[in-house]
């Protein structure tokens, strides 16, 4: 008889279809949008072999990238512009999770939790978002405008009379 072992399933993923969970308790989030997150799970996914940690995607709407980080970890940094955190006391915010397999739409795993990789690093995200932005200091700057020449168009604060006051 050939049983097969179940995939590792830490016990705050659904045996089906998805739930809610509040940041904080089980693991914190980082948010990215669309391509730029689509861009960050490769840049884990091929950096770690394979096993990034758990990241979910919303397949309608905004397609937000979820990256699962372990309670607390999204205030380990001070993430770039357009990258959002929840966890921690100070807010409630809550994330889908989809169960590891069967119908889960509109969510879906890019990188499951392993028993090696339960939550993604967030050392790992800073690095791989840090590392896709371009290098701004190679950019040529455009020259200035050179200013418009003088016309014979009289100077408008020139011709206002002059108002004085005085404070007795």
């Amino acid at each position: 008889m050939n049983q097969e072992t179940p995939p590792y399933r830490p016990g705050w993923v659904p045996a089906d279809g998805h739930t809610l969970h509040r940041t904080g308790v089980h693991f914190d989030a980082v948010r990215i949008h669309g391509v730029r997150g689509e861009e960050a799970v490769a840049a884990l996914l091929e950096e770690t072999g394979g096993a990034a940690g758990p990241v979910v995607c919303e397949a309608i709407g905004f397609r937000w990238m979820y990256f699962l980080l372990p309670p607390g970890g999204a205030a380990t940094r001070r993430w770039p512009h357009g990258v959002h955190r929840f966890g921690g006391a100070r807010s409630a915010a809550y994330v889908g999770i989809p169960a590891l397999t069967g119908n889960t739409w509109p969510l879906r795993w890019y990188s499951k939790p392993t028993e090696r990789t339960p939550f993604v690093e967030p050392w790992a995200l800073f690095a791989a978002l840090v590392r896709e932005r371009p290098d701004r200091s190679a950019e040529v700057k455009p020259e200035p405008a050179e200013p418009a020449e003088a016309t014979d168009v009289p100077d408008a604060a020139a011709e206002r009379p002059r108002v004085q006051l005085t404070l007795e």
